[in-house]
């Protein structure tokens, strides 16, 4: 199963994904942030947003949004944005 094993705040709702097999990609959250409800609204916050952490391989806010690492890789590569993380 993958996860994602380290992630980065890049700037606004981007975020730096690295899983756990050595691919990684960046994804930019703001339509999913833009789609408004009560757990997205205080990832509107680019601060808030920031303290995105892991919790078993998957995203994690503070006030509980996650984001589940197949769907996250899925996005990623869809967008074509998935290679070999440089670091790895």
């Amino acid at each position: 199963m993958i996860k994602v094993a380290s992630i980065k705040y890049l700037s606004g709702h981007c975020l730096r994904a690295t899983f756990s097999d050595g691919m990684a990609g960046d994804y930019d959250f703001s339509a999913i942030v833009g789609e408004g409800g009560p757990m997205a609204e205080p990832l509107r916050d680019p601060v808030f947003f920031a303290r995105v952490f892991l919790e078993d391989g998957a995203l994690t806010w503070p006030n509980g949004f996650d984001a589940a690492p197949g769907w996250l890789r899925r996005e990623i590569e869809a967008a074509g944005a998935l290679s070999r993380d440089a670091a790895a």
